[in-house]
Formats: C-alpha cells, structure tokens, sequence
C-alpha cells in the first residue's frame, strides 16, 4: 500500500465528539497482552506527534501553516486521548509499566530482526538488553509488592530474566549520541522503524518521568527514577540516528506517513475486533492528516513527496508483537558485556581506564548499596530466598546463573 494514493477524508470530518473519545476499557484479565501493548505504541505515536506539532508551531512565523498544524493537532489530541482511554481503571502502575517493557523487548527484537541498516540494527540490539534488564527488576517489585506474577501479565510470550545489569547503564551522556543516518538514502524500512522506536521509547521516558512518583512506596519511586534515567539515554540513543537536516515540513510529512504505516500495522495485527475498528478510525485519521502534510509542502516548499521518497513509499511488511524468547537470548550471548562508547559499541573490559563511562559511573554509582535497581532484587531475595524469574531454561550467561545473589559487576567493571 501507499499512502499517498489512498483518497482522504476532508480534514474536519475527523474530528470527533466527546462520546467517540470514551471507548469501553479493556478487560485486564482477559486481553491478550500484546493488544496492551499496540495500545502504549499508538499512544506513543500521538504523544510524538502532538509535540512535534507544538514545536513546529513554535519555530514557525506564518500563521496558515500553524493554523493547518493546529487543526492537525487537534485531531491527534483526540487520538491520543481515545486511545489511553482503553486503559482500565483497575489495572495499576506497575501492571502498566509490564506492558511498556514488554512493547519494548519485543518491538525492538521484531525491529532488529528485520533491520537492513546495520549501525541501526546494533543501536537495537545494544538497547534491547536493557529493556529486558528493566522487565526484570520491575517484575520483582511487582511480586515483591502485589504478589502478582509478571508472567501472567506478559501472557509467558517473554521471558523475565536478568540481562546486562541495570547498574551498568549509567552512561555518560557522551555516549549515547550516534551518527545520524541521512533520510535521502535511507530504504523505507529503516526510516519507519527508526521514527516508531523513537516515539515508543520517548512514551516511556514520559511515563515514568510523570508517574514513577505516584507509587506508593519509597524504594519503587526510586526504581521508576533511576531507570526513568535510562530512558532518557534510550531516546537520545535512538533520536540521534533520525536526520536532522530535514526542514520542518518535510519532517512533518513524514511524521504523517509514519503513523498512517504505524496504524496500517496495528489493523493487521490485532486480534481484537472492538479496538481494531479504533486502529481504522485513525488510519483514516492520519491518511487525510497525510495528504494536508502533502499540501503544505507543495505549497510553501514547492516540494512533492515524491522529492523526500525518492525510494518506493509502499509500505514494507507491517509491524508485529509477537514472541521473540530465542532471539532475545542469541542476543544475550553476543553483546551482553557491551557498553556504549560515544559513536560505537564496546566490550567494557576493553575500555581505557580514562573512559567516561568510567567516570559517569563513578559519580552516579559511587555507593553501590543506594542504586535502586540493585536493592529491588536484593530485597526480592532477602524475602523470598532467590529472585523471580520467569524463564524456561537457565540464563546463557553464567554470571548471571546465580538467583540468590544479584550481579553488578558484568558489563561494568
């Protein structure tokens, strides 16, 4: 499918009325765990564009363009809106932040698994150990916690596992900045995926930005701060890799093509008949939001979209969540002892004494019995006499083996 040659609806037409923006909730104990987690994606992508429009209004002095991104904008708050609304009431913080770890291993495992750039292929290898380091110490502040399993919430798709420690993600913010990778000669699959796990991983940062201090007691407000830290590293990670040279109505088209692909995605993809008709209601959405992005170019820029896709703009195999345990493991095995070193990647062993990671990790974790991720497990264990874990069969890192001792040294010292 391409887009661009899809007929749209006329912009006002999508706007909707209050009624269309409270959808019946999902029912936490019988969705199925990767519909929780197209709906965090989605939920992203609106996030990602509602502020991508804000700061193009910001930096823009023609007031048609911004009264056109308005408008836009609008539609996407009510996308964004209906969309988190599917959120039931009963389902609390840490249920919810299961499922934003679980998007994030699985998403970044199908991305990587399907990636044709390599220097972008390796960003998402490198990042996917520490989302599913993350999954781990959450999930035993949840059975610690709550007594819930986390491997009912995941639906056992993904295993609940250490990966590289949590402690040796401190990097020095150096580090985390990448080459960018030109959008002229980009293939299509590249430029999707590199926007959708900067809009993903950018939704998670927010989310624990703004509610890690809601919970309820003092050791999970730390947790959700410290790895809220590494979350800020991740999108920095990923967003370094976009382009930067585009113009601001340019990136706007391509904001638009990217959620048209995102929610073409989601349609063939999801199981659930009742949310799957929101997953066309905003493709519809975002194709007329698509082809005003195409006007505004042709107008003010003199520019077609066939000048900024000079490869096909057929959309490539959609996106799907799906279980992805020996993929992660092979991964595991290959770069668990890595460590970001400013444009490249690392085994920590072989870092000069003087490197800044060294010296961010001295500063941060200079008293390791204070580093949050560390005390959860250590807590975990204290209580229950090894960690929790759900794997089905023993970790391929031998360091990582022991269940009634948490690791901090692998990948650090």
């Amino acid at each position: 499918m391409n887009p661009f040659n899809e007929t749209p609806k006329k912009i006002f037409n999508c706007i909707l009325d209050w009624k269309q923006l409270k959808p019946v909730p999902y029912k936490k104990n019988n969705i199925d765990p990767y519909t929780k987690t197209r709906i965090i994606l989605a939920n992203g992508s609106e996030f990602e564009s509602v502020w991508f429009g804000h700061n193009f209004s910001r930096h823009c002095n023609n007031n048609d363009i911004r009264r056109s991104i308005a408008l836009n904008r609008q539609i996407e708050q009510q996308q964004q809106k209906r969309i988190s609304a599917l959120k039931p009431i009963d389902e609390n913080l840490l249920e919810t932040t299961i499922s934003y770890e679980q998007l994030a291993v699985d998403l970044t495992a199908f991305m990587a698994q399907n990636a044709t750039c390599k220097s972008f292929k390796d960003g998402l290898d490198f990042a996917l150990l520490e989302d599913f380091d993350h999954l781990y110490r959450y999930a035993n502040l949840l059975d610690h916690d709550l007594g819930i399993k986390a491997e009912t919430l995941v639906g056992k798709y993904t295993e609940i596992m250490p990966a590289r420690p949590t402690i040796a993600h401190h990097r020095h913010p150096f580090d985390n900045i990448k080459f960018s990778v030109s959008e002229n000669k980009l293939d299509i699959n590249t430029l999707l995926h590199s926007h959708i796990i900067t809009a993903a991983e950018q939704q998670t940062m927010n989310f624990y930005m703004n509610l890690g201090s809601f919970y309820f007691n003092e050791s999970g407000r730390k947790l959700f701060s410290e790895i809220g830290m590494i979350e800020e590293q991740h999108v920095t990670h990923y967003g370094s890799f976009l382009n930067p040279n585009t113009s601001m109505l340019e990136c706007n088209l391509i904001h638009e093509y990217v959620e048209c692909y995102l929610y073409w995605s989601l349609i063939n993809d999801e199981k659930n008949d009742e949310i799957k008709k929101i997953w066309e209601d905003c493709f519809e959405q975002e194709i007329a939001h698509l082809h005003s992005a195409k006007e505004l170019l042709q107008k003010y820029e003199k520019r077609s979209w066939e000048d900024i896709f000079t490869f096909s703009a057929d959309f490539p195999q959609p996106i799907a969540l799906k279980e992805n345990k020996d993929y992660v493991r092979k991964v595991l095995q290959k770069t668990v002892k890595l460590t970001s070193d400013k444009e490249h990647y690392q085994d920590v062993s072989k870092l000069d004494k003087s490197a800044d990671f060294f010296k961010y990790q001295k500063i941060v974790n200079k008293d390791e019995k204070n580093v949050s991720s560390h005390l959860i497990i250590q807590q975990y264990i204290n209580s229950h006499g090894e960690d929790y874990r759900y794997q089905e069969k023993q970790n391929p890192i031998k360091e990582l083996q022991n269940r009634q001792k948490d690791n901090i040294d692998l990948a650090r010292k």
